[in-house]
């Protein structure tokens, strides 16, 4: 099951030519993820990061970036996980601009203590509200 939300190019997104800057890219697939954890898994991401004292940081990332996207353009970013370990994450990241793939992005993150700085395992109810995501066997 996809996570997707409509985002707009925005001019903070690019550089002088007003294309976005490929770097965006990751901190948009970010903030899409940001907004599964609160709107899709129902666990806001503020309090995860704040009082339960947790993050999940990059470990690995890769994108491939296939089309130009523009200021102003309308994008449908979309994730899906793809697979869940005990502490770690990976899904796959999508941005289309109508019906044209602009980018697409195989990324991991780890779930860590923010007080120790290791990794550690996502809790039953948040692992069971994530495999709901993944896609069948």
């Amino acid at each position: 099951m996809w996570f997707e939300r409509l985002k707009v190019i925005r001019f903070h997104h690019c550089d002088p030519a007003a294309i976005i800057f490929y770097p965006q890219y990751f901190v948009l697939f970010h903030e899409l993820m940001e907004e599964w954890f609160s709107e899709g898994l129902n666990t806001n991401y503020g309090e995860y990061i704040r009082v339960a004292r947790l993050g999940v940081p990059a470990v690995k990332a890769e994108c491939e970036f296939v089309a130009q996207s523009k200021l102003g353009d309308e994008v449908n970013f979309r994730l899906q996980p793809t697979r869940l370990g005990t502490s770690s994450l990976s899904f796959a990241g999508e941005a289309w601009g109508g019906d044209e793939l602009r980018a697409r992005a195989q990324i991991t993150v780890v779930q860590m203590s923010l007080e120790t700085r290791k990794s550690v395992p996502f809790a039953t109810d948040l692992r069971e509200r994530i495999a709901a995501f993944l896609p069948p066997p």
